[in-house]
């Protein structure tokens, strides 16, 4: 006991001396922040149950210190049955005893605010499992939670319209013991709740308080544009993209189960609780994320109206660079469309942000080309606003190997189609070092199986800081996201060429420059550039991307930069 006191000791005074202040009140903290999410199931397993878990993250977070991040996300840790890993919640004021307790939880939030970090969690609002306590209810027509889900009339054999499951199939399911269908939009085992009964919105809000009053710092709202479907039931139409089966979610136009008018309304309420929950206190903003897969004209107003006078989501995710940037038929004048797009369509009163990956979408190095990952790191860390990390990438982890008979993904529970859909292959254990199940835990289980990359990919050999690696650039980059030029500065976009990319952050007569070559299109040829809009000569080089001949410190002609196939710099420039 002597011993472990010590060692708990010892690993406080590690963190704090790498505390950053947090400023009681401070309403802008999130405007630049660098956010990392963090998978727990696949992050630290500290029992070796082949989970990861609450203590685990607590055992590493003097890594998340040391990568310099300002806040953490965390995927659900509610109590689930863990059919669609823990977004099929059945208590949301209990953590799930996979990962631990809520006297862990409100441990994390302390360590995490003694050194600086804020705490996000996921809520999930849509749906619950069907072994929460109000499904059950609402199932025997209990009073007071008749109308807590989507409840309709109907007949075993026929359900009451077309509408389809994100994850395949009729979103319909017919319940025995009520005589009705009730709506899923994902599993059948997580039933929709319905916003249209008062009662909803008041159980929800009570979710938020119990979190905020433990202390956590906002929340990242899952698969809100599912909120409210239309009352009159209408058939979706069609949508005829080429080869899509009909019982794929994308063989209709979501019309009328997505962003529905209502849906807004619903994120302008929680911003307003979130706010007057802070005001009334004196606290820091509390921060709202949305997670919205859809266009951009449906994208945007989940942030507010556009002049401000309501507000939404702080930001809702940019998803725009996963979805619409593929590595075999994308140019860097596609690149800088998409950035410009996405920048003229958002009002200059909101704060943009970047997102490469995350728990849904195969790992950016995997997806854009491993050699190039380290150029594509320097655009998304020094973009204007809001960055965000899904664990591993501040070390450059790629996709695992996962086989069908090994998948977890509900989604993906049919061969034909598990290469093609399933969400395991970004999900499969932290890589921390070459030892035993990559340092994931001490055991010979793990809930999938950790890569075969991981004896040379790994965060431990990526750890001397007089070496260039991934991660030593991505500590780098957090860095010089705080300067003016990044933090504040103008910022300008170019495609020099099919394969190559500019980005100029401009604060007064300092600039910061990402010069980045795809090598996708041209890609045993280098390219002398000249870099727009500055007038001096030279530059110095303050990062390479790991492969690079040049040197951190060298002295770089602006005018007249030569970049190789996949090499990417970022270069200060005065003048």
């Amino acid at each position: 006991m002597i011993l472990k006191a010590v060692l708990l000791v010892t690993t406080f005074v590690v963190l704090s001396a790498n505390a950053k202040s947090i400023q009681k009140g401070d309403q802008d903290w999130w405007k630049h922040a660098t956010f990392y999410q963090i998978y727990p199931r696949s992050f630290k397993d500290s029992n070796n149950d082949g989970n990861g878990d609450l203590r685990g993250i607590l055992d590493k977070f003097s890594h998340l210190v040391d990568a310099g991040v300002d806040g953490v996300w965390l995927s659900p840790i509610y109590e689930s049955p863990q059919v669609d890993q823990g977004y099929d919640i059945s208590n949301y004021t209990a953590i799930d005893p996979m990962y631990g307790t809520l006297d862990e939880l409100k441990e994390l939030i302390a360590t995490a605010h003694d050194n600086g970090i804020r705490i996000i969690l996921d809520y999930v609002p849509n749906h619950t499992s069907d072994q929460h306590a109000w499904f059950k209810a609402s199932e025997n027509r209990t009073e007071g939670y008749e109308d807590y889900y989507v409840w309709v009339d109907g007949t075993p054999d026929q359900p009451p319209n077309n509408w389809l499951s994100c994850f395949r199939g009729s979103a319909w399911k017919w319940s025995e013991k009520r005589q009705q269908y009730y709506l899923h939009q994902f599993t059948e085992q997580q039933p929709d709740l319905n916003y249209r009964n008062p009662k909803v919105h008041e159980e929800m809000k009570n979710v938020l308080k119990y979190y905020l009053d433990l202390g956590v710092d906002g929340f990242r709202i899952d698969a809100v544009l599912y909120a409210y479907e239309d009352e009159q039931l209408r058939d979706e139409p069609r949508s005829n993209i080429p080869g899509i089966a009909p019982d794929d979610h994308d063989y209709l136009l979501p019309i009328y189960t997505a962003n529905l008018p209502e849906t807004y309304d619903l994120v302008y309420e929680w911003r307003k609780y979130v706010d007057e929950y802070s005001e009334e206190r004196g606290l820091d903003a509390k921060v709202l994320m949305t997670e919205v897969y859809a266009d951009l004209n449906e994208t945007i107003p989940y942030y507010g109206t556009r002049d401000g006078s309501i507000l939404g989501a702080h930001f809702t995710f940019n998803f725009f660079l996963v979805k619409n940037f593929d590595l075999n038929i994308s140019t860097a004048n596609d690149l800088q469309r998409i950035v410009n797009t996405w920048m003229n369509a958002l009002p200059d009163i909101y704060t943009s942000n970047w997102v490469l990956g995350n728990h849904d979408n195969r790992r950016y190095p995997t997806r854009l080309g491993v050699e190039n990952k380290d150029g594509f790191l320097m655009l998304l860390t020094l973009l204007p606003g809001v960055a965000v990390t899904y664990n591993g990438e501040e070390f450059g982890q790629e996709d695992g190997e996962v086989t069908y008979d090994q998948g977890q993904d509900p989604s993906a529970r049919d061969p034909a189609i598990f290469e093609q859909v399933s969400r395991d292959f970004e999900r499969t254990p932290l890589q921390w070092d070459n030892t035993t199940n990559a340092g994931f835990n001490e055991g010979n289980k793990t809930w999938l199986p950790v890569s075969k990359k991981y004896h040379d990919l790994n965060l431990a050999s990526q750890l001397d800081e007089g070496e260039i690696s991934y991660f030593q650039n991505y500590k780098a980059l957090v860095r010089k996201r705080k300067e003016d030029p990044a933090r504040l500065g103008s910022t300008d976009i170019w495609a020099m060429s099919n394969d190559t990319i500019v980005l100029k952050r401009s604060y007064e007569d300092k600039h910061i420059v990402v010069a980045f070559k795809l090598g996708w299109h041209n890609s045993t040829t280098e390219e002398t550039i000249l870099v727009p809009g500055i007038s001096c000569e030279n530059g110095t080089i303050a990062l390479t991307s790991a492969d690079s001949k040049q040197k951190v410190g060298d002295v770089v002609s602006v005018q007249s930069l030569v970049l190789q196939p996949h090499e990417g710099l970022v270069i200060d420039v005065a003048c």
